[in-house]
């Protein structure tokens, strides 16, 4: 049988020209499916449709026309479209919203107001891609598009410092898996093998300009990656190994793959791509240091150089309740940084 699913994008853009776009005809509006929800990264399935799913729109207008426009909406509506429930959770798919606000919500910050290093750094990656990903379908007001643009990727020396913060997690724990299994810690050793594989995904979407999805999506977002088959079949097999030799071997070889992708990019000068020895122990490693080292010295923004070795708020923390709360992210993102945060908070 097939299936009658249709993906959360297509349907949406449908209610929209269909149903909303003419309730709202009479009020300047801008209307996207950003935000929350598998479907705005187009990673949905039929498995997605059986909570808090269905046509849905986010329906920007100026404060002032806020409140009668929810008014319209919510008695215009028909009760199904497409063959799904227009209402599902706690109301309808249309959120109608003033734009700072909800930036500001999202975000914890306004990005038509300019972006301030210390925004980049304390926004969690999934958050820039749920504003950046999805689609715009009417932009009346003329404020989507310049804010995600805005947050679209990283000022260059910001990508740079961000990918070298990313190549010292892989720095810190490269020569730990064969270590773990020459004691006999063959657990620890699979667990760190795991953890280094899930850095280097990220890693390389990092190069690859994306913003690495919170957990449940990493696998996906990274196997959409063209030209990434080989790397991917050497994670897997590292992750998949039962000892800890074929573990370094699979993670050698994702290792080198990763390291001319990081040549092609251009942002230092070229750098040897091959496994060494880790001092004169039995372990092969990268030497990822090298790599931050490079791209720590090509930042030419003072202000950037000046910033400890910890990156994004995704770099140094990992707990969900922290990534989902942007006024957190900012408070702990300040505290890392120290005395650095005062000079980021108006640094454009």
């Amino acid at each position: 049988m097939m299936s009658s699913f249709v993906p959360g994008l297509e349907l949406s853009r449908a209610f929209y020209a269909q149903i909303v776009q003419p309730l709202t005809a009479d009020v300047t509006h801008s209307a996207a499916l950003i935000g929350a929800g598998s479907e705005v990264l187009e990673f949905d399935t039929e498995r997605s449709t059986d909570h808090d799913w269905g046509p849905r729109v986010v329906l920007f207008a100026a404060p002032e026309t806020t409140g009668p426009l929810r008014e319209t909406i919510t008695t215009g509506l028909p009760p199904t479209f497409g063959g799904y429930p227009t209402t599902f959770g706690a109301g309808h798919g249309v959120e109608v919203v003033d734009a700072a606000a909800w930036f500001d919500d999202r975000l914890g910050f306004d990005p038509l107001r300019g972006v301030t290093t210390l925004d980049w750094l304390a926004t969690p990656w999934q958050r820039l891609a749920e504003v950046t990903c999805g689609e715009v379908f009417h932009d009346g007001l003329g404020v989507l598009q310049q804010a995600r643009s805005a947050v679209r990727w990283y000022p260059g020396d910001l990508w740079r410092y961000i990918l070298a913060c990313q190549w010292r997690r892989l720095a810190q724990l490269e020569a730990f898996p064969g270590r773990c299994g020459e004691v006999g810690d063959d657990l620890g050793s699979a667990v760190l093998t795991a953890e280094l594989a899930r850095d280097l995904m990220r890693l390389v979407l990092l190069m690859r300009r994306r913003y690495p999805p919170y957990s449940k999506w990493l696998g996906s977002a990274f196997a959409r990656l063209t030209g990434t088959a080989e790397l991917g079949d050497a994670l897997t097999e590292a992750v998949a190994a039962k000892e800890w030799r074929e573990r370094q071997r699979q993670l050698g070889r994702a290792y080198e793959r990763v390291a001319a992708l990081h040549n092609r990019l251009g942002l230092t000068e070229p750098l040897q791509t091959t496994t060494r020895g880790f001092y004169d122990r039995p372990f092969q490693v990268i030497g990822a240091q090298r790599f931050t080292d490079a791209l720590g010295a090509a930042i030419t923004d003072p202000q950037v150089r000046a910033l400890p070795p910890t990156g994004s708020v995704d770099q140094f923390g990992d707990s969900a309740d922290l990534l989902t709360c942007p006024r957190w992210c900012r408070a702990v993102t300040r505290a890392v940084l120290g005395e650095q945060a005062t000079g980021l908070q108006s640094a454009a």
